[in-house]
Formats: structure tokens, C-alpha cells, sequence
């Protein structure tokens, strides 16, 4: 299964694609977007969506997984991720890729085993797991979490709700 993980932002955005084969990973590709911080929000919203678009159409994966939007205390940069969020998912919608969606703190049991585990702590856990000798983007490894979680959560996901590919 190929599974292409986001990690949404509107300065830097973690791309991330592994293939899982009898139960192994295989790191395919990572990559991280970062517009111009002093771009205008739709033109750096408008090079994201057309990253993600060349991204999906290269690699195409069988799957698209973000995490869900939490609540943070700065408002603003929580639409922000939001509408990085949206840019993802009307790419793979155009595409015909299934969109996933997982809460932070359950990407964060799945590989790091702690819900509540730091971003460096996933960040380590990611590279043991795909077996990388070298430092990756914190961003790029947050993309290649997400989807590493999908492959522990999808049976259970199968079987709760048939129509969980939304």
C-alpha cells in the first residue's frame, strides 16, 4: 500500500510517502514546501496546492492522511492550517485519492506509543522506523507519521465504518 502523509502549514508544508509491504515500511519520498513568508496568504495557499498536486500526481498513493485541526491558543494560525488542510484535500478530491483523518494525540500513540509524546520524540521514532541513518524536517517527518499511523489504524478503521475513505 502506498500511503502519502501532510503535515498542513501555510509557511512549511511535510510531505511524505512510504510503502508498507508485508508489514514494512519503506521511506519512497519526503519534501517539505515552504513559500515565501512574505507572499500573500492566497499565493502561498495557491504554490502549496500546485506542490501537492505535482506531489499526488508523481507518487500517486492509494491514500491521503492529515491530522485533524486542534485548538490552539493562537486562533489564527489554527485557520491558517486549516486552509492548508483544505488545499490538500480539494487536490486529492480532484484526484480521486481518499482522504484520511487522524486527532494528533492518536498519530502520537501510533508511533511514538504516547499520546502525548514532544514532536522530537515522534521525530525519532519515525527515523527508527524507517530505518534513516540521516536527519530528516521535523515537518517531513510529522507528514511520514500520519501516515505510518494510518497503516497501524486502517482495519480498524475498515471495520468500524466501510465509508471511512472520505
Amino acid at each position: 500500500m502506498r500511503i502519502a502523509g501532510v503535515d498542513p502549514g501555510t509557511l512549511k508544508t511535510g510531505l511524505g510517502i512510504i510503502d508498507v509491504k508485508a508489514s514494512q515500511y519503506e521511506l519512497v519520498h519526503y519534501e517539505v514546501i515552504r513559500p515565501k513568508p512574505k507572499l500573500k496568504l492566497s499565493e502561498r495557499l495557491f504554490i502549496i496546492y500546485q506542490e501537492l498536486k505535482r506531489f499526488i500526481e508523481t507518487y500517486n498513493p492509494e491514500v491521503l492522511v492529515l491530522e485533524n485541526v486542534f485548538f490552539a491558543k493562537d486562533v489564527q494560525a489554527t485557520v491558517k492550517i486549516g486552509e492548508a488542510r483544505a488545499c490538500a484535500m480539494i487536490v486529492a478530491a480532484g484526484l480521486g485519492i481518499p482522504v484520511v483523518e487522524y486527532a494528533p494525540g492518536i498519530v502520537k500513540k501510533a508511533v511514538a506509543g504516547n499520546g502525548h509524546a514532544t514532536k522530537e520524540q515522534v521525530h525519532g521514532m519515525v527515523k527508527r522506523m524507517l530505518f534513516l541513518d540521516k536527519d530528516i524536517p521535523l515537518d517531513a517527518s510529522d507528514a511520514l507519521a500520519v501516515a505510518i499511523c494510518h497503516w497501524h489504524r486502517r482495519i480498524d478503521l475498515e471495520k468500524k465504518d466501510k465509508s471511512v475513505y472520505v
